[in-house]
């Protein structure tokens, strides 16, 4: 299990991930789609890499807006693996899906 990080572990973390906030134990972030399907194909995508490191976040779908939480839970709060999730996120979210 991963261990919780340390304030300044997290605030280090978010400043290489801009488009990333906390708010209280979670990472969030807001992705605007191109469109509805170009949104359907980022979230295959980014539910492929979460499975394969058995570290799942909370999407909701709103149209073309993604709203993305991270948060391991066994640990409560945030973890290297949210970080991670987080950055693999968004390469996703740069690239053409």
């Amino acid at each position: 299990m991963s261990e919780r990080l340390t304030e300044q572990q997290i605030e280090d973390g978010l400043r290489t991930l801009p488009r990333w906030h906390r708010e209280e134990d979670t990472l969030r972030c807001s992705v605007l789609a191109d469109d509805f399907p170009a949104g359907i194909r980022l979230v295959v995508a980014v539910a492929e890499v979460a499975e394969s490191m058995n570290h799942h976040p909370d999407i909701d779908i709103r149209w073309r807006t993604l709203n993305f939480a991270l948060s391991t839970h066994s640990a409560g709060g945030i973890t290297s693996l949210d970080l991670d999730l987080a950055a693999r996120i968004d390469a996703l979210a740069g690239s053409d899906l």
